[in-house]
């Protein structure tokens, strides 16, 4: 793992420095009790489906995964060689908390799991995943989603 006092000053500046998208401001609205909501996952693992086209380097795009997808089929192509995958490696629930989801609806504490879920691949520049995230929004609504367990790594 290298830290980022270790880093190259222009890598670091890079990293630092970098543009971000501009937002307007949204009021924070209460939503209906936790015990009704239904939760999506959403990661920047950059995992995908084995027959799924792995990510790219600084394209803003996310890879769907159905809830019925065997978890074991699952593979991390995340592309920043200092990103640590033996977590993932050794329980997918690091980096995308499945089982824990699946928990929380069969024991009540939320009404359901969506029917899909989303993963980014993290190294991607926040501007490139701004226009995205408007098209990632519209399928959640689609789900009747109400909660997202935002997974970042």
């Amino acid at each position: 793992m290298v830290f980022m006092t270790d880093m190259p000053s222009a890598t670091y500046d890079r990293i630092i420095n970098q543009k971000l998208p501009e937002f307007g401001e949204t009021k924070c609205v209460a939503g209906p009790p936790i015990s009704d909501r239904r939760i999506a996952i959403v990661t920047t693992a950059g995992l995908h489906r084995r027959q799924d086209k792995p990510f790219a380097l600084g394209v803003g795009e996310y890879r769907v995964i159905p809830d019925d997808t065997d978890m074991n089929d699952l593979i991390m192509s995340h592309i920043s060689n200092n990103f640590d995958r033996t977590g993932f490696q050794q329980d997918l629930n690091v980096v995308f908390p499945i089982d824990r989801l699946r928990e929380l609806a069969a024991d009540g504490t939320i009404s359901s799991v969506a029917r899909y879920h989303y993963a980014f691949m993290g190294a991607t520049p926040p501007t490139d995943q701004a226009p995205v995230a408007k098209d990632l929004a519209q399928r959640l609504k689609e789900d009747d989603v109400d909660g997202v367990i935002l997974a970042g790594v």
